[in-house]
């Protein structure tokens, strides 16, 4: 017992080290746009150390080498940060932990080591980007023969076959089953409290595109919270969330970010229920907006062209300030709340990403984003 516990912490940690130096990767390439117990303090072990991995900072490497380019198919046109006119400047950063070294993403190493292993990423854009740019980078690695398919629901996945590595794809903006409600005609408790439609959650009902995905993965990467306060999709007047528990109504209606912890509270017991007790579970914490000079729709806009001082950062994000990129923080104290004493680990990427606001995808001419040029919260 003692070995296979040991061997799945060394395990555990590996493929959080591979995750976070994807991660990097992902934020400079897309997003810019055993142990059964949490770490909350995001500490890892890298060789004999314990690492704060994401105690760190951003460095300039003009000799780094791109994992991939703006060829790959996979990228969504709108997301193409490689073809950005700073795709250059962009490409030249690395995340640089302050306690220990990071080494490069290794994609032949993932490959071998990861061999006969089912991985899935379930979540919004933030995850379907990390699942795209690890898929971009290992089809550009390697030469062997990869099959596309839908895995257990996933909107995506590939197999590369000579390794028997499935990495796969599951969308989903809330983990739970939403979707859209209207008032009935002979009336009911909420048509009594002058509800006339709105987006019915069930808190309990995990989404069918990723229902049955710990039963296939060996390893499951989640995300949620970008689509919590999007008053644009949830306009809390003309289009409130109501969340539904067993089938009824929760009375008094909640709030979303009440509705967030339920639903929290219940995918977690979920998939821990499914998940075998060798499986390997992550939570990404919230990747941030960048607005500077008001919100999106005040006149805010994401223009700079180098990454964030740490003064900086602090003031877009502190929530003592209560500023108007704080979201990332206040979803992440909802995840680790809800986290604790699971066997989730947790893959933060908040501060790393935060010091990036030069590489948004959409400041970018090929960029069809529109108007939201600092936000990723609408475009799941």
């Amino acid at each position: 017992m003692a070995a296979r516990d040991h061997a799945k912490r060394q395990f555990s940690s590996l493929f959080r080290l591979s995750l976070l130096c994807f991660a990097s990767l992902f934020l400079v390439y897309s997003a810019l746009r055993s142990s059964k117990t949490l770490i909350p303090n995001r500490a890892t072990n890298i060789g004999d150390a314990l690492c704060n991995y994401s105690d760190g900072m951003w460095i300039h490497d003009p000799d780094r080498k791109s994992r991939y380019d703006n060829t790959c198919k996979e990228i969504f046109k709108g997301w193409n940060c490689i073809s950005k006119s700073n795709a250059h400047d962009l490409l030249n950063w690395r995340w640089q932990p302050k306690a220990c070294d990071l080494p490069p993403f290794d994609p032949i190493r993932f490959l071998q080591r990861f061999k006969h292993t089912n991985i899935g990423f379930v979540g919004d854009s933030l995850n379907r980007n990390m699942f795209i740019s690890l898929v971009c980078t290992l089809k550009r690695a390697t030469t062997s023969e990869v099959k596309k398919w839908r895995p257990a629901g996933a909107d995506r996945g590939f197999t590369f076959l000579p390794y028997n590595l499935t990495v796969a794809y599951h969308r989903t903006n809330l983990l739970a089953r939403y979707g859209r409600w209207s008032a009935s005609a002979s009336g009911g408790v909420l048509e009594s409290l002058g509800y006339k439609q709105g987006y019915r959650v069930d808190v309990d009902i995990p989404e069918h595109t990723w229902a049955e995905a710990p039963i296939f993965h060996d390893i499951l990467i989640f995300n949620t919270g970008q689509w919590w306060w999007a008053p644009s999709k949830f306009d809390p007047l003309q289009s409130p969330m109501l969340f539904f528990e067993k089938g009824l109504p929760v009375l008094p209606p909640i709030s979303p970010d009440l509705g967030l912890d339920m639903v929290l509270k219940h995918m977690i017991w979920f998939v821990e229920r499914r998940m075998g007790p060798t499986a390997l579970k992550f939570f990404s914490t919230q990747s941030p907006r960048h607005f500077e000079g008001g919100d999106w729709n005040q006149g805010g806009s994401c223009q700079r062209v180098q990454p964030l001082m740490p003064e900086q950062v602090e003031q877009l994000f502190s929530l003592e300030r209560n500023g108007t990129n704080v979201e990332a923080r206040l979803v992440n104290q909802h995840l680790y709340k809800a986290l604790k004493g699971s066997s989730f680990r947790v893959l933060d990427i908040t501060h790393m990403s935060e010091f990036r606001a030069d590489a948004h995808p959409s400041s970018s001419a090929e960029s069809e984003q529109g108007v939201a040029t600092c936000n990723r919260k609408r475009q799941a």
